[in-house]
């Protein structure tokens, strides 16, 4: 029998279907609304006198005042946000800092003001509702739900609260989820990783869990461990699980992996927070790539990755974008970012409604011989190559040898397999048929014996996780970078004996 509340959200779920199509279907109308609020709200502020905000009236305005930024050049305005100033970057004082971890910069601190705090809950609820509305099922509402994710004890600087954008969102589960909501609250506040997912099992083992969400190569972690302990797969012990929601990175290449540790297939959500915004979720089942949330208080441009290191490359806007181009995503939101490069690179699969998928990082590419390649480009060479095999792959980086100790240079892929493959060399010769097929580039150095095929390097089991733990980023919302174009990741697993 149906309960109240899964009867309830059908109704909800219509309600917030239609509200979505409304803004989706008058795309170019509903960011030039959020353009004009934007600059309306922030002329005031230290940014926007800086900026000339009050003689911009119009999008190429904008373009001529703001230049594209990453958190470095924002860095002195963010300073002094943090040091307690208001009215710096958007009205007021923000009410968190998101805290992630840079490359460069050590901490970063991510500013999420009144305005922008809500637009990351309604996303996560409406990518829920949309599913609901899709296929009709809302049984799931009745269970118990799993969200892995960061602590979420906050700290406190110059009066701002601050910590990791999931432990942040913890503090917004809707009253109607709490008492479905695990873990408890002492084990979220565990901060060692492994730790905490012994104490997630001890808590979920015996229960109805329904939902179950996280970064899959995390969620991958707790899977094996609940199976390890039950000495049953994920479905016999979790029998109305239905519903696997995930984001932070591609799910293609855990898929096989996952039903084999469910031991059935289950549907999936696919979802696109950051602690800049939550850009996109999946809408639908069956198409490809995650609606992009233009009505969020987030004003999108784009600039083609090719041309993205070129001296004034052009920036466009969402009217002006074509299917299949990689793009550089900038964004200027509500809590205060302008013109702002958060470092994704992404690919339009619709563009009625906008859908997206992301390809990778800007900053996360090999072209040490000119080949342009990219995560997305890997992520589907693997699952190509793995198409009716019996191989799992349970993580795997790729990185460019450029001085072997003899032969050509090449690309050396660091796999950790569930399931070996059974011939080495036609899995190599599968992967090195897709790169070739997606990446002329690569194609033409392969050919002109710039480059040789690509050879695999065996990961031992749970080798990427102890190379995690050595850096200080296990678990959370940290994940290994599909490529690099050096060899720090590459030769440190080697460095740790982590190979076979």
């Amino acid at each position: 029998m149906i309960s109240i509340k899964a009867a309830l959200s059908k109704p909800f779920a219509k309600f917030v279907a239609k509200r979505i199509k409304k803004w989706s279907s008058r795309p170019v109308e509903t960011q030039q609304k959020v353009f004009k609020h934007l600059i309306s709200q922030a002329k005031h502020t230290a940014f926007g006198k800086d900026h000339n905000f009050d003689a911009i009236t119009s999008y190429e305005d904008f373009q001529a005042n703001v230049p594209i930024r990453d958190y470095e050049d924002l860095k002195p305005y963010v300073e002094r946000v943090v040091a307690g100033e208001k009215d710096i970057l958007w009205k007021g004082k923000p009410i968190y800092f998101a805290k992630t971890s840079g490359t460069t910069s050590g901490a970063k601190y991510i500013p999420i003001t009144k305005e922008s705090m809500p637009t990351h809950v309604e996303a996560a609820r409406n990518a829920i509702l949309m599913y609901i509305n899709e296929t009709g099922n809302s049984s799931f509402v009745d269970g118990k739900m799993i969200f892995l994710q960061g602590s979420p004890i906050l700290e406190e600087k110059n009066g701002i609260k601050l910590g990791r954008l999931s432990g942040i969102v913890a503090h917004y589960v809707p009253k109607y989820l709490q008492k479905n909501r695990m873990p408890s609250l002492e084990t979220n506040c565990i901060d060692d990783w492994e730790t905490k997912v012994e104490a997630i099992v001890e808590e979920t083992i015996n229960e109805d869990m329904t939902i179950i969400s996280g970064i899959p190569s995390w969620v991958q972690m707790y899977f094996e461990k609940l199976i390890e302990k039950s000495g049953k797969n994920v479905g016999e012990l979790f029998k109305n699980f239905n519903l696997f929601i995930f984001g932070g990175v591609n799910y293609e290449p855990y898929r096989a992996k996952f039903e084999n540790l469910i031991g059935r297939k289950v549907d999936s959500i696919e979802l696109y927070p950051a602690s800049e915004g939550f850009f996109a979720f999946q809408d639908k089942q069956n198409e490809k790539g995650m609606l992009l949330q233009l009505n969020s208080g987030i004003f999108y441009e784009f600039i083609e990755a090719d041309k993205f290191f070129d001296e004034n490359p052009k920036r466009l806007t969402i009217a002006e974008v074509k299917l299949g181009v990689n793009y550089v995503m900038i964004i200027s939101t509500t809590a205060g970012l302008w013109a702002y490069n958060i470092g994704d690179t992404v690919e339009f699969t619709s563009l009625e409604p906008y859908r997206i998928i992301v390809s990778g990082r800007i900053k996360h590419f090999i072209s040490a011989f000119g080949e342009h390649v990219i995560g997305k480009e890997v992520e589907q060479a693997l699952k190509e190559a793995s198409a009716n095999t019996s191989i799992y792959v349970n993580e795997f980086t790729v990185a460019p040898q450029i001085n072997p100790s003899e032969g050509l240079p090449y690309h050396e892929w660091l796999i950790e397999f569930e399931n070996e493959p059974e011939s080495e060399e036609e899995l190599i010769a599968a992967l090195e048929k897709s790169l070739q097929r997606q990446n002329s580039y690569y194609l033409d150095l392969i050919k002109g014996k710039v480059l040789r095929p690509l050879k695999i390097t065996r990961i031992k089991k749970d080798g990427f996780q102890t190379y995690m733990k050595s850096i200080g980023k296990l678990g959370g919302q940290n994940k290994i970078p599909r490529l690099s174009n050096d060899r720090k990741i590459a030769d440190s697993l080697h460095k740790l004996n982590l190979t076979k």
